[in-house]
């Protein structure tokens, strides 16, 4: 399975991310919201937890988006 932490995904920004973390709740609630959303998906792909392909779908679509702004506040800030 592939890694979609944020971490993984952006590499080259992991200073900027850490510092955001802390400096930042905005940023700090998105980025909490974005690992649950991951982790979950985590879970119901490896078996762990059962739920239906829609669930799953939806669960995808909010981890894109989450990503989309998490990156935006990352070139913004």
């Amino acid at each position: 399975m592939q890694k979609h932490d944020i971490l993984h995904e952006f590499p080259e920004m992991k200073e900027k991310i850490h510092n955001l973390k802390v400096s930042d709740s905005h940023f700090k609630k998105v980025f909490e919201e974005y690992h649950e959303v991951d982790h979950s998906i985590h879970s119901i792909e490896t078996g762990a937890t059962p739920t239906t392909d829609e669930h799953l779908n939806e669960l995808r679509l909010k981890r894109v988006n989450l990503k989309d702004a998490i990156y935006s506040y990352l070139k913004n800030n």
